[in-house]
Protein backbone atom coordinates (compact mmCIF):
# COMPACT_ATOMS: atom_id res chain seq x y z
CA UNK A 1 0.00 0.00 0.00
CA UNK A 2 1.96 3.05 -1.36
CA UNK A 3 -1.27 5.07 -2.39
CA UNK A 4 -1.30 7.59 0.09
CA UNK A 5 -4.64 9.84 0.67
CA UNK A 6 -3.94 13.87 1.74
CA UNK A 7 -6.28 14.65 4.80
CA UNK A 8 -5.36 17.90 4.66
CA UNK A 9 -4.10 17.59 8.54
CA UNK A 10 -1.61 20.63 9.11
CA UNK A 11 2.34 19.97 11.37
CA UNK A 12 1.43 19.29 14.66
CA UNK A 13 4.37 20.86 15.76
CA UNK A 14 4.13 24.17 14.06
CA UNK A 15 0.03 24.79 13.90
CA UNK A 16 -1.49 22.15 15.78
CA UNK A 17 -4.09 19.47 14.03
CA UNK A 18 -6.71 20.48 11.70
CA UNK A 19 -9.17 20.25 14.11
CA UNK A 20 -8.06 21.67 17.33
CA UNK A 21 -6.33 25.19 15.59
CA UNK A 22 -7.73 28.18 15.58
CA UNK A 23 -9.28 29.29 12.02
CA UNK A 24 -6.86 31.30 9.87
CA UNK A 25 -9.48 34.23 10.31
CA UNK A 26 -11.79 35.17 13.48
CA UNK A 27 -12.51 38.36 14.86
CA UNK A 28 -9.49 39.86 13.66
CA UNK A 29 -10.77 40.96 10.21
CA UNK A 30 -9.15 43.75 8.49
CA UNK A 31 -12.33 46.20 7.80
CA UNK A 32 -12.69 47.01 3.57
CA UNK A 33 -11.64 50.76 3.21
CA UNK A 34 -13.83 53.14 4.42
CA UNK A 35 -15.43 50.86 6.97
CA UNK A 36 -14.29 51.85 10.34
CA UNK A 37 -14.99 48.69 12.44
CA UNK A 38 -15.82 49.48 16.31
CA UNK A 39 -15.28 46.46 18.71
CA UNK A 40 -17.51 47.21 22.38
CA UNK A 41 -17.54 44.64 25.02
CA UNK A 42 -20.34 44.64 27.49
CA UNK A 43 -21.28 42.81 30.72
CA UNK A 44 -24.47 40.84 31.07
CA UNK A 45 -25.66 39.53 34.32
CA UNK A 46 -28.48 36.40 34.97
CA UNK A 47 -28.12 34.61 31.61
CA UNK A 48 -27.56 30.62 32.27
CA UNK A 49 -28.05 29.09 29.14
CA UNK A 50 -27.92 29.20 25.21
CA UNK A 51 -31.61 30.38 24.51
CA UNK A 52 -30.46 33.36 27.00
CA UNK A 53 -27.50 34.18 24.62
CA UNK A 54 -29.81 33.77 20.92
CA UNK A 55 -31.71 36.49 23.05
CA UNK A 56 -29.44 38.98 23.96
CA UNK A 57 -27.67 37.88 20.47
CA UNK A 58 -30.63 38.55 18.42
CA UNK A 59 -31.90 41.88 20.32
CA UNK A 60 -28.29 43.61 19.75
CA UNK A 61 -27.83 42.25 16.02
CA UNK A 62 -30.89 44.16 15.32
CA UNK A 63 -29.31 47.88 16.53
CA UNK A 64 -28.22 49.72 13.11
CA UNK A 65 -24.44 48.89 12.28
CA UNK A 66 -24.01 45.79 14.32
CA UNK A 67 -22.30 43.40 11.98
CA UNK A 68 -21.93 40.36 15.21
CA UNK A 69 -22.16 39.61 18.33
CA UNK A 70 -20.31 37.02 20.12
CA UNK A 71 -21.33 35.84 23.95
CA UNK A 72 -19.02 34.88 26.25
CA UNK A 73 -21.71 32.72 28.55
CA UNK A 74 -21.34 32.01 32.46
CA UNK A 75 -24.18 30.74 33.41
CA UNK A 76 -26.10 32.54 36.54
CA UNK A 77 -22.94 35.11 36.66
CA UNK A 78 -21.80 37.93 34.89
CA UNK A 79 -21.49 37.10 30.41
CA UNK A 80 -18.97 39.13 28.50
CA UNK A 81 -20.86 39.87 25.47
CA UNK A 82 -18.53 41.29 22.29
CA UNK A 83 -20.50 43.62 19.41
CA UNK A 84 -18.51 44.42 15.95
CA UNK A 85 -19.80 47.30 14.59
CA UNK A 86 -19.66 49.78 12.08
CA UNK A 87 -19.74 52.74 14.40
CA UNK A 88 -19.49 53.20 17.65
CA UNK A 89 -23.08 52.29 19.10
CA UNK A 90 -25.58 54.50 21.30
CA UNK A 91 -24.91 53.16 25.13
CA UNK A 92 -28.86 53.49 25.37
CA UNK A 93 -30.06 51.28 22.50
CA UNK A 94 -27.30 48.83 23.84
CA UNK A 95 -29.10 49.02 27.21
CA UNK A 96 -32.79 48.79 25.91
CA UNK A 97 -31.59 45.80 23.65
CA UNK A 98 -30.28 44.03 26.50
CA UNK A 99 -33.52 44.66 28.49
CA UNK A 100 -36.10 44.24 25.91
CA UNK A 101 -34.22 40.33 25.76
CA UNK A 102 -34.86 40.04 29.76
CA UNK A 103 -31.33 41.08 30.87
CA UNK A 104 -29.15 43.37 32.57
CA UNK A 105 -26.15 45.59 32.19
CA UNK A 106 -23.91 44.58 34.81
CA UNK A 107 -22.12 47.36 36.62
CA UNK A 108 -18.52 47.41 34.81
CA UNK A 109 -15.58 46.94 37.36
CA UNK A 110 -13.48 50.15 38.30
Amino acid sequence: MTDRIDLGLKDAVTAGCACCAAPASTATEIPAAGNAAVTEEILVSGMTCSHCVSSVTEELSGIDGVQNVTVDLHAGGTSRVTIHSTSALDPAQVKAAVDEAGYALADSPV
